[in-house]
């Protein structure tokens, strides 16, 4: 679930001054699991833009988680010191689902009205190298035809909220998540 998204440099003059503010190289475009990214963490109380590598590893295992379930992450030894201390936001241009239903069908969802869509996410340094991944939850209505998955889908009023309160991070995991707008794209 959202293995994909997307981050272009036109449209947004907020995403455009998160991408300006990254350090360090970085994919636009469409987005894939293991690429290196901008997310959002705070730091010394500063909200602070970092180019990070998406995918968690595991210690001693070579496979990688992309996302994380907000239903089970506090269980999972791999997710659960992340999510107490390590959370971040993934600012994008929208995210990717393909329809399993009929032809495959590739779809970009974005917020009503807006350029930006953050997604909740926690991140982990492994290995000398800082890693992220993005949270999903049980899909709304506005997606429940295509996937049964989501993720995190903040409002930009929570993008603080989730990166410096722990009681808040809670509650929105909690929330069922705004309905987002589809757009039918070609398969690549």
């Amino acid at each position: 679930m959202c293995g994909r998204y997307c981050l272009y440099e036109d449209g947004n003059e907020e995403l455009r001054e998160i991408m300006d503010r990254t350090e360090g190289e970085f994919k636009t475009g469409e987005v894939f699991p293991t690429d290196k990214a901008p997310i959002l963490i705070q730091q010394s109380g500063a909200i602070t833009p970092q180019a990070v590598c998406g995918a968690f590893l595991a210690s001693g295992e070579r496979v990688s988680s992309f996302d994380a379930r907000a239903e089970t992450m506090p269980e999972k030894p791999l997710f659960r010191r992340s999510l107490t201390a390590m959370r971040c936001v993934i600012p994008s241009s929208g995210f990717f689902e393909w329809s399993h239903t009929g032809p495959k069908t590739k779809f970009q969802f974005n917020l009503p009205g807006s350029g930006i869509l953050y997604m909740a996410g926690l991140y982990q340094d492994f290995g000398g190298e800082r890693r992220f991944v993005i949270i999903t939850t049980a899909a709304n209505e506005s997606m429940i035809e295509v996937h049964n998955r989501m993720p995190v889908v903040l409002g930009s009023a929570e993008r603080d909220a989730w990166l410096g309160s722990w009681e808040r991070t809670s509650e929105i995991l909690q929330t069922v998540r705004p309905e987002l707008v589809k757009e039918k794209k070609t398969l690549s």
